[in-house]
């Protein structure tokens, strides 16, 4: 497939989000770390924790070919069902991991050492955190820097936790680890500007006839209602740098023959 091809999509899993309990942190974050290396992400979901819709989701996820982070529901309570999920919509059976095992084991040695708990794995807590261990048949492991936990990965899908301090690492790592080919891979670049006294209406056509010259250009436009200041609408074009920079005087130059204004009036 032609790397130039690959979508990036991020899927967050959780009730809590849905509910407005807590607030999602992972799609800007992600957004950030995409373009540091020239990329840009295709698409987010948001879903709950009910195991059905998140294997549905995930069925048709993994029928694609696209790059695919996934935050939340792989903790070993009740509520995570990700694991559980992601084995039934590839129709494997789940696995404690051997590396994951170890690490996990490795963590339970750490927290004795510091006085919490007991590095005894035949313990039945620690015989819990092993659940954690536990991925589809067929998954590597994404190394977690924060508590050795990991998560984990398997036909292009990485599995995080949702907790943003392990997530965050995971991500970077998997996208300077397994898909360092594609950072960086075209330059695309974004020019805007703001038009007063102007309808998008009018302008519609215009930027119409700048996808056609353009194809590789996608036009924007968005208006905002002024607020405390003035009625405008934010113009601008994405792409290729020169193509984007032909499509950007051509729209500066429709704007003016339909009546638009690039300074606010006057108060």
């Amino acid at each position: 497939m032609d790397t130039l091809t690959r979508k990036v999509r991020l899927i967050i899993i959780g009730d809590e989000i849905l509910s407005g309990r807590r607030q999602d942190k992972h799609f800007s974050k992600l957004v950030e770390l995409l373009s540091q290396r020239g990329m840009q992400l295709a698409g987010a979901e948001f879903i709950s924790d009910e195991r059905n819709v998140i294997a549905s989701t995930l069925a048709r996820s993994f029928a694609t070919d696209d790059i695919v982070f996934a935050c939340g529901g792989i903790g070993a309570t009740p509520d995570d069902q990700t694991r559980q999920a992601a084995a039934q919509a590839l129709g494997v059976e789940l696995a404690l991991h051997p590396e994951a095992e170890r690490l996990i084991a490795e963590r339970c040695a750490d927290n004795e050492r510091r006085g919490q708990g007991s590095g005894d794995m035949s313990l039945p807590e620690n015989q819990q955190r092993l659940q954690m261990g536990v991925f589809p048949a067929g998954a590597d492991i994404v190394p977690n820097a924060y508590n050795k936990i990991p998560g984990f990965f398997i036909k292009d899908h990485t599995f995080m936790p949702g907790f943003p301090v392990m997530a965050w690492p995971m991500m970077e790592w998997t996208l300077d680890t397994r898909y360092k080919h594609l950072h960086h891979q075209s330059t695309r670049v974004e020019h805007s500007f703001l038009v007063f006294k102007l309808p998008e209406s009018r302008i519609t056509p215009a930027l119409e006839e700048l996808e056609r010259r353009w194809p590789g250009i996608k036009a924007f436009s968005l208006p905002s209602m002024g607020g405390e200041g003035h009625p405008h609408i934010d113009l601008g074009v994405r792409g290729e740098p020169e193509a984007a920079a032909q499509a950007l005087a051509f729209l500066r130059d429709e704007v003016g023959k339909v009546g638009g204004e690039l300074s606010p009036p006057e108060k």
